[in-house]
């Protein structure tokens, strides 16, 4: 820890990056939250969760029509927020990483103080 640094409550140094994103990052993240602002990418990527799907059981899991989750999914295909693979005909699609998952995590149990007393996964 610098002289001039706050220390952190447990006086261990303080998580993540210490300088100013550089402009790319900043573009590329405000592109990736402009993708997850949209009710829903933000569904599948939740549903995707630890598991793989096709863009039938995506669709007949949210109640919206095929071609229309093939759209979202390929937006978010161009973002590099899920992965596809194909099996004959079928195409599964999952969350490329951890990072990916953990974002999503992160702002649904934000939303989830915000809109609970107590939160359903402090339950």
């Amino acid at each position: 820890m610098t002289p001039d640094a706050e220390p952190t409550p447990t006086g261990a140094e303080p998580a993540g990056r210490a300088e100013t994103p550089s402009p790319d990052e900043l573009d590329h993240a405000v592109e990736v939250l402009r993708l997850l602002a949209d009710h829903t990418r933000l569904a599948i990527l939740a549903l995707l969760h630890g598991r793989e799907l096709s863009v039938t059981a995506i669709a007949e899991h949210l109640g919206r029509p095929v071609p229309g989750i093939s759209q979202h999914l390929a937006k978010l295909r161009t973002g590099n927020l899920v992965t596809s693979r194909r099996d004959g005909t079928t195409v599964y699609y999952t969350q490329p990483d951890e990072h990916v998952a953990a974002l999503v995590l992160n702002v649904l149990q934000h939303t989830e103080h915000h809109l609970y007393d107590r939160p359903p996964h402090h339950r």
